[in-house]
């Protein structure tokens, strides 16, 4: 288990990291979630131990490792741009670790051959880095992590040079690996498709500081606050007041009113102004008014990507884009109105500091 408390970094005038505070748990795939900038790879680096925090602790199975350097702390990194040893062979880059450790060879020899086979590598010891795809090079670099069995894997936008089909078989691997091998791993992206698709838990920062942490499911349906909700998938944003307080709130966004499930823990009151996010999927497209909260829209235009289009609707002044699921061959036609509906469970409530 990996706690991180209270910890701050600056460099010079510049704020790194902001009083950050959160708990990985043992065996967990934690992904550190945000835009360019905002403090992850620092984070990461200070767990690792490359960096020393100006406050704060990091504690591992609630030892404080703070001040441990980084080869004493049991922990495993694999770099962005893999950072192999281009004149080493595959076997001999895996086996730097243990080489540096001082292992017996007929022990690293063996350890080389179940880390390779771990990553599906199988009979790729003699091969040059060189010669070998970019996929099968961060194959290597996760190899050459868990040969040292380590107690945490840490891993610093690890796909980010892979094409789309490699990053879809790598994020499957990734996932295999750490649940085969028990890991508790902290993984740094600023993709939101590969943190929802295989993390366990999200954190997601900004300038430093920690905005929330939770499951994908909780970040994408249920975002503390709008950044958060912008950041992880599209949103409609529509401002209004707080009219009725209920189990449904009501709220009046000035030419209609919205029902939305009343957000968990304080409610805000009547007069409130609070905004509601309306993912795009949420919407059902309708050619009569139908039961339920629905309202007109005139279809503007369409994008056919294959398993979803994407529509933009005018609804008053409101630009809303719309995803249709396993679309059909011309069903909606630009230029003309329809009705949208969406279901006040599904409505994201995000109230205004």
């Amino acid at each position: 288990m990996i706690t991180i408390e209270r910890l701050s970094k600056r460099f010079g005038e510049f704020t790194a990291l902001d009083r950050v505070d959160f708990v990985v748990n043992s065996g967990d795939l934690f992904f550190l979630l945000g835009p360019s900038g905002c403090g992850k790879t620092t984070l990461l680096r200070h767990i690792a131990g490359f960096y020393l925090p100006d406050q704060g602790r990091i504690l591992f199975d609630a030892k404080d490792v703070t001040q441990v350097p980084p080869h004493l702390r049991n922990a495993a990194m694999v770099f962005q741009n893999y950072a192999l040893w281009p004149h080493l062979t595959v076997g001999k880059n895996v086996a730097f670790g243990l080489e540096e450790r001082r292992v017996a060879k007929a022990e690293i020899d063996r350890r080389v051959t179940e880390a390779l086979e771990a990553v599906r590598l199988d009979g790729f010891a003699k091969r040059k880095v060189h010669e070998i795809s970019g996929g099968q090079q961060q194959r290597v670099a996760l190899a050459r992590a868990l040969v040292v069995r380590p107690a945490c894997l840490l891993l610093d936008e690890p796909l980010s040079n892979l094409d789309a089909r490699l990053r879809l078989e790598m994020r499957a691997e990734i996932r295999r690996i750490c649940r085969e091998f028990k890991l508790t791993a902290v993984y740094v992206t600023h993709d939101q498709q590969e943190a929802l698709s295989i993390a366990d838990q999200i954190a997601i920062l900004n300038a430093g500081r920690l905005l929330q942490v939770g499951t994908p499911t909780e970040v994408y349906r249920r975002p503390r606050n709008r950044f958060v909700a912008e950041f992880v998938g599209e949103g409609n944003f529509m401002t209004g007041r707080v009219v009725e307080r209920s189990d449904l709130m009501e709220v009046d966004l000035g030419d209609r009113h919205l029902f939305a499930q009343a957000p968990a823990g304080d409610r805000p009151g009547v007069g409130s102004s609070v905004t509601l996010c309306l993912r795009p999927e949420i919407f059902r497209i309708s050619d009569s008014q139908p039961s339920g909260q629905a309202w007109p829209a005139t279809l503007l235009e369409t994008a056919y990507l294959g398993q979803i289009a994407q529509h933009v609707f005018r609804s008053g002044d409101d630009l809303l884009k719309v995803t249709e699921f396993n679309p059909r061959p011309a069903r909606f036609r630009p230029g003309t109105k329809y009705f949208l509906g969406v279901d006040p469970d599904d409505i994201i409530f995000l109230v205004e500091p």
